[in-house]
């Protein structure tokens, strides 16, 4: 015991040498300078959208705002398409989310069970949706024959089930959930009705955290779905707003000047310059939920990511 203290005492008395200081302090100066790599980016998109839009395009704009206006925020927040788009994304995505939980966590767990016949040709099935698809035309044609074109069912539906979040859920299952667990079930007397709401979903919390992440994220970013199978703009979600109201401030450049009132085309003007920094706010705007939602699930995504890297 007297010589293992010792040991431990003279391994802990060991000076830090030159070449370790060096190392570390190097090592030090890489992290800071990929996390100002990372994180500049963010924090110049903040600062171009609250300054002067003619100190951005002369190119003052580097470390700090410079003429600080909210002329790109006010602009948004007058829009009234703004805010019908925020409540169609959260609507999107809230719901789409439910429905693809309800369609990825049952599939997984069926999938992670060894006593399922036909298993492998089941998987085999799925696997093969994930390289060969119909197309963007058949595509079309099917959610036009179903009713669903100018609705939001054509964003939600096609895209509840993603093979991908299948195949992480079906991983987390076989690896946290011994076996043992569902025998002991059966013993007493549980059924697979059971064993799934009473045991598999209780402790599948880190899974469905990840999953809806996934899910979530890509509802609210989606706009190609929106592009095609949507012509009603009170059903835009923000995705495509803010695509309408870029495009709409571009179409102003091609505006004959004669055919306008000197007044109308100073307020074009105005807008067209406003549009400059209009679209480092919409980065903001667009953003800034998901940003605020991504740190409460952090470690369980991660966790998630490392489960289908490593056994999938």
């Amino acid at each position: 015991m007297e010589h293992a203290v010792k040991t431990v005492h003279r391994k802990s008395s060991i000076k830090e040498t030159r070449a370790d200081r060096i190392f570390d302090i190097v090592n030090t100066l890489i992290m800071l300078f990929i996390v100002v790599i990372m994180l500049y980016p963010l924090y110049y998109t903040v600062i171009v959208s609250f300054s002067d839009p003619y100190k951005f395009l002369r190119g003052e704009i580097f470390l700090y705002i410079k003429g600080f206006t909210l002329d790109s925020y006010e602009y948004m927040i007058s829009e009234e398409l703004i805010w019908t788009g925020y409540l169609n994304s959260i609507i999107n995505t809230v719901i789409g989310t439910l429905y693809a939980l309800v369609l990825t966590i049952p599939c997984a767990y069926a999938m992670s069970r060894k006593n399922i016949k036909g298993k492998g040709a089941i998987m085999g099935y799925f696997v093969f949706t994930m390289y060969f698809g119909g197309g963007m035309i058949p595509g079309y044609i099917l959610i036009r024959q179903l009713g669903m074109i100018d609705t939001r069912w054509a964003l939600i539906i096609p895209a509840g089930m993603s093979v991908y979040n299948m195949i992480i859920a079906r991983t987390f299952y076989q690896s946290n959930i011994p076996d043992e667990l569902y025998e002991a079930a059966k013993i007493d007397g549980a059924n697979e009705f059971s064993i799934f709401f009473k045991i598999v979903l209780p402790l599948s919390g880190a899974i469905i955290a990840v999953i809806s992440l996934y899910v979530a994220v890509g509802h609210w970013n989606s706009y190609f779905s929106a592009l095609i199978y949507l012509n009603d703009r009170n059903l835009y979600p923000l995705q495509m707003v803010l695509r309408a109201i870029l495009v709409q401030s571009q179409q102003l450049k091609n505006i004959d000047p004669n055919s306008v009132t000197p007044d109308e085309m100073l307020e074009m003007m105005r807008k067209q310059m406003l549009a400059v920094t209009m679209k480092y706010a919409l980065i903001i705007i667009a953003s800034l939920p998901m940003l605020i939602i991504y740190p409460f699930v952090q470690k369980h995504f991660v966790k998630g990511v490392m489960i289908g890297a490593l056994k999938g």
